[in-house]
């Protein structure tokens, strides 16, 4: 069974944002049964949607269409599916009711112009909107069930997931299942050189990829003649994928490497101080982001500047002045002088030159020292990140918290690729 996804914002074609409904959704349907074959992006201009829900329309079983649902002079969507659909725009009494009862709730005056927000293509039916003001609505158009959700991803998300899928289940027969295997610590083309030949092992196995820099995920779709025979040949492939990547497979699906660091810790009963100099606060971030984090992160310093490292972590001037806030000495000091202050099992620390400017000959650009505190003692690497700021700061942000989780499943020997001292 086809669908198709339009997504619908001059903003979208004009680049000022990007488009996160879509891949969110193609996931969803193929979850479902449904196969993808395309995603439409058109302007708020209502003769574009309009002729490109006609053409999707008249080829797909499922459209689902985000975007372009609010009460301004350039939100055409509405007018735009009545006029596919060949019916009036009316206004909808319990959308009316709705939008009401959410501008109340909000302690906000209703006045004309987001009344339009009840307006929807006659004869289509209200889905509502839990999270929002615009409320999602469904109407034919050709051979096609459209659904037009909001643009807001976390309104749209909750739509489908709680109003359409049931409402699309039953229009397809699942027969295919994926399985996402999230991967740290190499780079696409060295996992895809190890999967080498899987899909000839496994019958109806599709492998690919998607670049989440630093991760690299592994799609597992396998399509069979039911959803249960598709799941155990996918399972299959994900063991067979495991044995072939190892310990850079760290998680499934949604799983964040930073939820997976914090399973290993409390796992392991350890707590976890951080020092942090060129990722200012990243890893602390990417830590707390973590329901139940406080169960093991007691500490994380952003000491950006050397009087900081100083004074809060005591690291001895003579380090500073000597070797440079970049370097083995001051990092290992960091590390230490955090898990001191503490008191915490282990301590991560790092400090380096995320650009664009700010590197030597002797230190460039990407230049970055990590180091691992514990009661055996303080491990130190240097790494070179290439990429711009952003790119070097959420690398070594990963390195580190790489440290945390090798240190937690295995002998912290295992990490030294490039150890200092």
């Amino acid at each position: 069974m086809k669908a198709s996804i339009l997504s619908i914002g001059s903003e979208l074609t004009r680049g000022e944002i990007v488009d996160t409904n879509a891949p969110w959704l193609a996931q969803r349907l193929t979850a479902l049964g449904f196969e993808v074959d395309g995603v439409t992006t058109v302007p708020d201009d209502e003769g574009r949607i309009r002729d490109a829900l006609t053409a999707l329309g008249a080829q797909h079983r499922v459209v689902i269409a985000t975007g372009g649902l609010g009460p301004t002079g350039d939100d055409v969507t509405v007018a735009a599916a009545a006029r596919a659909a060949g019916v009036e725009v009316t206004r909808d009494a319990t959308a009316m009711e709705g939008v009401r009862r959410r501008f109340q709730m909000l302690g906000k005056t209703l006045n004309p112009l987001a009344e339009r927000l009840a307006d929807v293509p006659a004869g289509s039916e209200v889905l509502g909107n839990p999270s929002g003001l615009a409320p999602a609505f469904r109407v034919r158009v050709g051979e096609a069930e459209c659904f037009f959700l909001p643009g807001v991803p976390a309104e749209a998300e909750r739509i489908f997931d709680e109003l359409v899928t049931r409402r699309i289940g039953a229009l397809a027969t699942p027969r295919s299942y994926q399985i996402v295997l999230r991967t740290y610590g190499l780079g696409e083309s060295a996992v895809a050189d190890r999967l080498v030949g899987l899909e000839a092992q496994v019958s109806g196995l599709t492998v690919g990829y998607r670049v989440r820099s630093p991760e690299v995920d592994v799609k597992l779709l396998v399509r069979s003649e039911d959803r249960s025979t598709a799941r155990a040949l996918a399972e299959r492939a994900a063991r067979e994928a495991r044995a072939r990547l190892g310990d850079v497979v760290f998680g499934t699906d949604d799983e964040a490497f930073a939820a997976v660091v914090g399973r290993a810790l409390r796992h392991r009963s350890t707590t976890l101080a951080i020092a942090e100099s060129c990722t200012g606060g990243l890893i602390g971030a990417m830590l707390t982001a973590v329901p139940g984090s406080s169960e093991f992160l007691l500490l994380d310093a952003v000491v950006y500047a050397n009087a900081a490292k100083e004074r809060v972590l005591r690291v001895p001037a003579e380090v500073l002045l000597g070797h440079g806030a970049v370097s083995e000495e001051c990092v290992r000091a960091m590390a230490d002088g955090a898990r001191r202050i503490a008191d915490a099992t282990m301590a991560v620390a790092v400090s380096g030159i995320a650009g664009p400017s700010g590197g030597s000959p002797e230190k460039p650009v990407g230049t970055v020292f990590l180091a691992l505190s514990t009661e055996r003692g303080t491990e130190v690497i240097a790494r070179r990140f290439a990429g711009d700021r952003a790119s070097v700061q959420r690398q070594a942000a990963y390195a580190a918290l790489a440290m945390v989780r090798r240190a937690c499943v295995g002998p912290v020997e295992t990490l030294q690729t490039s150890v200092c001292g």
